[in-house]
């Protein structure tokens, strides 16, 4: 039988998938060290993100980012609360409304971990000009669209 020809750029493809797959399985180290089930390793991830933005997290907001119902999220903001890595806080602009904020242990305890990977990460970057990291931006830009799509 003969082979079939894959189209041009798979081989990225294939190189995306296995970065993914490392990330992922390093991600599965630190929350198996820190007895965190990987949503929750997650939602810190996603906390931290909104917070970088400037976007105010509720616990709605995280469990829709998330793909979880109500009781789900509770389950997981409590989680996260009873071991010191998220607080909930009283909005300043609307009482009724609670944000969620992520402790500075959270913080320390993941930059101890992955603190050596980003300042890899950052060193190879620094090995690319301008244009080239424009170019990595656009593709990384580029899946994430493709990736959010149905």
């Amino acid at each position: 039988m003969a082979q079939r020809q894959e189209p041009a750029g798979m081989e990225l493809i294939h190189l995306l998938r296995e970065v993914t797959l490392q990330l992922d399985l390093a991600g599965a180290q630190f929350a198996g060290r820190n007895g965190l089930h990987p949503t929750d390793l997650r939602a810190l991830i996603g906390l931290l993100d909104a917070a970088r933005a400037g976007v105010p997290s509720t616990p709605g907001r995280l469990g829709a980012h998330l793909g979880l119902n109500s009781a789900g999220t509770t389950a997981l903001v409590d989680r996260l609360e009873r071991l010191g890595l998220i607080r909930r806080v009283r909005d300043t602009q609307d009482r009724r409304r609670v944000l969620l904020e992520v402790d500075e242990r959270a913080v320390a305890l993941g930059q101890s971990f992955f603190g050596p990977l980003i300042d890899r990460t950052l060193a190879l970057l620094d090995t690319f000009d301008p244009g080239e990291r424009a170019a990595i931006r656009r593709f990384l830009d580029g899946v994430r669209e493709a990736a959010q799509s149905p």
